[in-house]
């Protein structure tokens, strides 16, 4: 049996620039944004299908996309980034601005220093690894593309490393259109591919 791989890849710049954006802002992709994610994109990548989160940031480009490689798109609702309750749609200079150093303890310490009604980020792990077990059952042998976000590349990252999430927010940097690529060997763990 061949390995099973799936890459995800992080949705590009979306409208409005740079700030919170978690599960309740949808900003569609800017034009660059656009640009970001096909010149992500490899000859002939070898995917059999896509998994996209349902935001639009992601789910437009995941159907532009699966129709021009002719290949099958889903969309998973337990794919969309994290809620950063009170600092939805925020700047990092506004929260700065109006809360204190409630930003850099954020930064510092992520899972104990949530936005009021942010999501938790152990439960958010949780739920985005669910997925990727999933998607590896179902697609065992397969080349899969999730098209996703930061926070979803992150929690998949810290299950596979064995890392805390505290360190994977903090010293983990992800570039709009970055890709993370995984395999799965049969009967083996998940392990981080960089190419």
């Amino acid at each position: 049996m061949s390995d099973t791989r799936i890459d995800i890849i992080r949705h590009g710049e979306p409208e409005g620039g740079r700030r919170y954006r978690g599960h309740s802002v949808d900003d569609p992709l800017s034009k660059l944004g656009w640009q970001q994610m096909w010149n992500a994109v490899p000859d002939n990548p070898g995917w059999e299908h896509i998994i996209t989160s349902p935001l639009s940031r992601c789910q437009r480009f995941a159907e532009a996309l699966a129709e021009t490689l002719s290949i099958d798109v889903s969309v998973e609702d337990n794919l969309k980034e994290i809620g950063f309750g009170s600092w939805e749609g925020r700047t990092s200079e506004d929260i700065k601005t109006n809360e204190g150093d409630a930003l850099q303890r954020f930064l510092k310490d992520p899972v104990h220093n949530r936005p009021e009604g942010a999501e938790p980020l152990e439960s958010f792990a949780e739920r985005v690894w669910t997925v990727y077990q999933q998607t590896l059952t179902q697609y065992h042998g397969q080349h899969i593309l999730m098209v996703a976000h930061a926070g979803v590349i992150r929690a998949i990252t810290s299950k596979i490393l064995h890392m805390p999430l505290d360190d994977v927010y903090s010293k983990l940097k992800i570039e709009y259109a970055a890709i993370a690529s995984t395999r799965i060997p049969d009967k083996g763990e998940p392990v981080l591919v960089l190419t």
